[in-house]
């Protein structure tokens, strides 16, 4: 399963978001990865997320694999448009 979203945070993902959404993958049991770039960093390392230095009106892909991905994606998703992360 994959999901591809629009940066929409005026300052890209940062710490705090960063946190947020490492938070949020890091409650499932799937692999869920991150891709901006043409890089790609397991999505419940902060500092694989903090590393690619995400900016305002790019795109990232979110993939995840695992008995929980659907659940997964969801709440992420969830959190990207509740913290005005992206769309």
């Amino acid at each position: 399963m994959e999901k591809t979203f629009k940066v929409t945070a005026d300052s890209g993902i940062h710490a705090r978001p960063a946190t947020l959404l490492v938070n949020v993958a890091g409650k499932f049991n799937s692999d869920i990865n991150l891709e901006y770039n043409g890089k790609t960093v397991n999505l419940k390392s902060i500092m694989g997320v903090m590393s690619l230095g995400i900016q305002q009106g790019t795109e990232i892909k979110i993939t995840a694999n695992g008995d929980d991905a659907d659940q997964a994606l969801a709440a992420i998703e969830e959190t990207m448009k509740k913290e005005g992360l992206g769309e």
